[in-house]
Parts: C-alpha cells; structure tokens; sequence
C-alpha cells in the first residue's frame, strides 16, 4: 500500500460502544475494572488509553514500524530515548541543540555514566573524527533549536 493510502486509512476504528466514525478522545484518567485486578485493557490514562493506542498504532503504520511511541512532552520522549543507552556508552550530539535537551545531557545523563561529545554536524569527516569505539548515538535536531542550522541527513 503507498504511504497516501495509508494516512488516509491509519488508524481508521470505529467507535465499537457507540458506532462513532472518528476515534472517540478519552479524557477520562480512571478506567473501570471488572473486578479486582482485571481490567478491559486499561486502568490509568496515565500510562495508556485508547485515543493513544489509535495514535500509537497509526505512527507505527505510517512509519511502517512495528509499534508507535506517544509521550506527553518531546523531553520524555528524549528522556526514554537516552535510557536505551548504558553506562560507558558515547553519544555524539549536535552543539546547537534545544537548551532542555542541552541540560538533560550534561546534568543528567552524565551522572549515569553517558559520554557526551558536542560539535558542529555541518561536514560528514567531523563526524566520523569524533566517532569512538563507544559511540552508540548521533544526536540531531534538524532544523535544530534555537538558530535553525538544517543537518544534511544523506
């Protein structure tokens, strides 16, 4: 299927309990149980519900993933994103990034063992002079945040 048909057709689930076309938005944060420990599926918006499961699903078939990931903040989902990493592990990041981002690295990240190099993503040999044995990450914003720089991703 082309990826047209599938934006126009992702995520398409009528309404099981009412028959709504669109998927209903849940904004309840407590789901009922049906008795003590089982739940049909959810239990706190918190950690999932099934406006998100619709959006998550549509991301994973737009990008032809296995499954989608929707955080309520960009920096949980940088957050999540650097938790994949292990102490030791080297990251290389664009210098002109988001301050968050910035911060997050080197106040945070750091203190659980993450070796951060920053540098300017602007000639591909920079790049690789500053790759390690370590290196598990390349981190970019493009355009980035705050002066806009676009990072050649070919």
């Amino acid at each position: 299927m082309r990826f047209e048909t599938i934006a126009i057709h992702a995520g398409d689930r009528p309404d099981k309990a009412y028959g709504a076309i669109a998927v209903p938005i849940y904004q309840t944060s407590n789901f009922a149980f049906e008795e003590v420990g089982k739940t049909k599926g959810y239990d706190y918006s918190r950690t999932a519900n099934p406006t998100r499961k619709v959006l998550e699903d549509t991301i994973a078939q737009l990008e032809g993933g296995k499954a989608g990931f929707a955080f309520a903040t960009g920096m949980a989902a940088e957050a999540t994103v650097m938790h994949l990493l292990k102490t030791g592990d080297h990251v290389i990041s664009q210098d002109d990034i988001y301050g968050g981002t910035y911060r997050l690295f080197q106040n945070v990240m750091q203190n659980f063992g993450l070796e951060f190099t920053f540098l300017s993503l602007d000639s591909r040999e920079r790049i690789e002079e500053a790759i390690k044995p370590n290196t598990k990450m390349l981190w970019l914003e493009t355009p980035s945040n705050p002066l806009l720089n676009i990072v050649d991703l070919e």
